[in-house]
C-alpha cells in the first residue's frame, strides 16, 4: 500500500468516520479499490521471510542494472555510474571529453579518457556500445 493510503487509512478514516458515519464507508471503499496495488508489498508472517523478500527484490533490480547496455555516446552521467570502477568525477570526464572531441567510434577509446584504462573498459566490455 503506498504512502498515501497508509495516511488515509491511519489518521484519517477513524476521524471521517466519526463525524459523518457509515456514509462514507462506501465512498472510501470506492477510492481504495481504484488505487492500483499492483506493486504493493505482501505481508509476512515473521522478520526472516520479509528479509529473504528484501534480499530477493535487491539481487533482481541489482541483475538488472548489470545488465543494461550503455551507449557510451548518448549516456548520462547517472547512466555512467552504473558501470564498474566509474563514478560521478569519471562519467563528467566521459560526457567532457565527447563533448570536446566528439563520439567515440570504438569501445576501446574510452581509455582516452584521463583515469579510464583497459581494466575498465574490458570489465565493462559486455554493457558498452558505441552505437545509435
Amino acid at each position: 500500500m503506498n504512502a498515501p493510503s497508509k495516511y488515509l487509512l491511519a489518521t484519517l478514516l477513524p476521524k471521517l468516520l466519526q463525524k459523518r458515519g457509515f456514509y462514507l464507508v462506501g465512498m472510501l471503499s470506492m477510492i481504495f479499490t481504484s488505487i492500483n496495488t499492483a506493486n504493493a508489498a505482501p505481508c509476512f508472517d515473521n522478520a526472516q521471510s520479509a528479509y529473504n523478500y528484501l534480499l530477493t527484490q535487491e539481487t533482481a533490480q541489482t541483475q538488472a542494472r548489470m545488465q543494461s547496455i550503455i551507449n557510451i555516446n548518448r549516456a548520462t552521467e547517472g547512466e555512467l555510474t552504473l558501470l564498474h570502477g566509474i563514478g560521478s568525477n569519471k562519467a563528467q570526464a566521459i560526457i567532457l571529453y565527447r563533448e570536446m572531441f566528439g563520439s567515440f567510434r570504438t569501445v576501446d577509446e574510452l581509455t582516452k579518457v584521463k583515469g579510464i584504462g583497459a581494466k575498465t573498459v574490458d570489465k565493462n566490455r559486455g554493457r558498452l556500445t558505441v552505437q545509435d
